[in-house]
This record gives C-alpha cells, sequence and structure tokens, in this order.
C-alpha cells in the first residue's frame, strides 16, 4: 500500500512513524502507517481502502500500552481528535466518541448534573481505551456505565453493540469479534453539578498526592490480584526505586515504572519481567501485567 494508492482522505497519514510521540512513556519505535481520521465517515473510508489482512493497532493517549522499539508492522488508527464527538442525548445519557479523553467525559457529565462518572477524570486515556480493558480507578469501573456501544470492523462498517454482548470482568473485555470501539453511550444518574465537580476535584488531589503524576508513566503496571494490591507486593520486597537504564520503580507509587527521560522500550520491559520474578520469588504470586506489550523488537 502507498500513498498514490489511497483514496481521497480528508485525516493525516504518516509514514513511517515513530509512536514514542504517541505513548505516554514516550518510548516506541515506527509503525509502518499511521492515520489520524478526520471524523467518523473519513475513518470508514480509509478503513474500506485498507487490505483484508492488513494489521490494525489503535492508540489513543497511549496510556496503558508499552510499544517495542522496533515498532509496528501494519498500519496504527490515532482517534483522539478525529472521534471526539460528545454530547447528552436525554436526561440521563451521555454519548462520546472512543477518541474523547476519559477526564473530559466526567467533567461533561459533572457539568451536566450527572453523576456516576466522576472516577473517569482519574484515567490517563481515551474512552475507546477504557472500553476496551474495562479500565478504573478510585473504585469505579468503566463498563457498569455502558448502555450500548457502537463498533467499526475492518472494512469500515459500523455495528451497534448492547452491554450483553460482551463478557466483562476487572480489567477484561471479550467479545469484541475484530472489531473496534468508535463511540458508547453512557447510562448515568441525575444529580448536583457542583457536588460532582468538586468530588472530581478531591479525586484528582487523591491521584497527585499518591501517584507520580507529570512523569512518563503508563499508569498502573499491573493487575491487582484477588484480595491484594499489586502496590503493596512490589513495596514489600523492596522494590521502590529500583532501575533498569533509565526505567524506574517510582518511588511514590510502586505500581508504576517511569522514564527517567532517555528510557527504551526494551529497558521498561526488561523491568517489568524482574518485577514479576522478585514478587513471584516473595510471596509467591506471579502479577500480570496491565499494561499492553505491543510492536517487535529492535
Amino acid at each position: 500500500m502507498t500513498a498514490e494508492s489511497m483514496p481521497v482522505l480528508r485525516g493525516e497519514l504518516k509514514f513511517n512513524e515513530p509512536l514514542s510521540a504517541y505513548t505516554s512513556w514516550r518510548v516506541g519505535g515506527p509503525a509502518d502507517r499511521c492515520y489520524r481520521p478526520a471524523d467518523l465517515e473519513d475513518l470508514q473510508t480509509f478503513l474500506a481502502s485498507l487490505p483484508e489482512d492488513e494489521p490494525l493497532e489503535w492508540i489513543g493517549l497511549g496510556s496503558n500500552i508499552l510499544v517495542r522499539d522496533g515498532g509496528l508492522r501494519g498500519t496504527v488508527i490515532l482517534p483522539f481528535g478525529g472521534l471526539d464527538s460528545l454530547e447528552q442525548l436525554d436526561d440521563n445519557i451521555v454519548r462520546t466518541g472512543a477518541g474523547v479523553a476519559c477526564n473530559k467525559v466526567a467533567r461533561f457529565a459533572a457539568r451536566a448534573g450527572l453523576t456516576g462518572a466522576e472516577f473517569l477524570a482519574g484515567i490517563p486515556g481515551t474512552m475507546g481505551g477504557a472500553l476496551a480493558m474495562n479500565a478504573g480507578a478510585f473504585g469505579g469501573e468503566t463498563w457498569p456505565l455502558v448502555a450500548r456501544v457502537e463498533m467499526l470492523d475492518h472494512h469500515g462498517e459500523l455495528h451497534l453493540r448492547d452491554r450483553s454482548d460482551f463478557d466483562v470482568s476487572y480489567r477484561t473485555v471479550t467479545g469484541l469479534r475484530d472489531e473496534w470501539f468508535v463511540s458508547a453511550e453512557l447510562q448515568l444518574e441525575p444529580g448536583d453539578a457542583q457536588a460532582a465537580l468538586e468530588n472530581i476535584k478531591a479525586l484528582l488531589e487523591q491521584r497527585s498526592a499518591t501517584q507520580p503524576t507529570g512523569l512518563p508513566s503508563c499508569g498502573s503496571v499491573f493487575r491487582n490480584p484477588p484480595n491484594d494490591f499489586a502496590a503493596r507486593l512490589i513495596d514489600t520486597c523492596g522494590l521502590k526505586g529500583e532501575r533498569i537504564g533509565n526505567a524506574q520503580v517510582s518511588e511514590k507509587h510502586a505500581n508504576f515504572i517511569i522514564n527517567l527521560g532517555e528510557a527504551k522500550a526494551e529497558d521498561i520491559e526488561a523491568l517489568i519481567r524482574y518485577v514479576q520474578e522478585r514478587v513471584a520469588q516473595v510471596h509467591g504470586v506471579r502479577l500480570e501485567p496491565e499494561v499492553r506489550i505491543i510492536g517487535v523488537f529492535a
């Protein structure tokens, strides 16, 4: 596939594009192609033009993802800024595009006097990513809010799916059928707008006090095991501050790995494996990554 073979598009297509600019860890090799659609219709046109076997990956704000230094073969879709619709459909339903930042959805709902979505302010990604992994924060999770979703397949065709079409559990969503989220309808509860905004402010203050915000990270690296916390297990192994290259286990929150400035993806991945091994040795618990590791080695 070449630029000359593409249909008339309104979005931005780049070739051999470094993905470090699109991930919150600020690491990652190049993708063969990156496409940032102008809107949903434009994305449908683009997807319909791709070969049937074209590998596809979607990257929103690039949190909760580690792209290896060799990059990605195939095409990366960048929905942030393109799938950005956000509206209140009726008294209690908010419809959000997959490219909308979670914190924007939280504030939009709160200002509309709708409650239940405040925890989304603590998720450093887009709604598409939150839907794909049932992201959560501060005791809340994404899918209990979902009434239905709109999906896009490899051919650019839209499908409306109900909540019951998916099996959802802690940080896991199955039933995606080689389709990708483009929008969701969230069922919320009426409430006090000012109280909801104050709740968001308090949650973000809590996040800032306990997490290394402002530093390149992916958010939480590991899933919490049943009836325990990954951060506690890592901390009691004495791993805060542990480094491989320029990747470091945060001294502020043990379930965060930060890029000190010049880390490579291989440093971060090696540190993830080291933390897993140490926790398994000390506690007999195998921590499962929450972060998705994709791409090829350099």
